[in-house]
């Protein structure tokens, strides 16, 4: 799997648009869309930025790892989402 498949299927889980993506990244939809599309790559400072906002190794964007840093394995789409929405909120009510 390609890094840009990865960031596409981390972005569908979470259920956000490459807009939204873009915004928490500090970069542009544009930019979001080309990695995706595999036309260009983020940089080493935007993969740390996926890696942090995904909680997923870099290793696991560049495609050198294929666990989840927590696995969620068994879990349908639905409820892999809803767990990462649950972090979220733990993340939110902690600052």
């Amino acid at each position: 799997m390609q890094i840009g498949d990865r960031i596409k299927q981390l972005r569908e889980r979470e259920n956000i648009s490459q807009s939204s993506l873009a915004g928490e990244l500090d970069t542009t939809r544009a930019a979001v869309n080309a990695w995706e599309m595999g036309i260009s790559h983020p940089s080493m400072q935007s993969l740390i930025e996926l890696s942090r906002y995904f909680r997923v190794p870099v290793d696991y964007l560049l495609g050198l790892e294929d666990a989840d840093r927590v696995s969620l394995d068994g879990l349908t789409e639905e409820e892999k989402t809803l767990v990462m929405q649950m972090i979220r909120h733990f993340e939110n009510k902690q600052t």
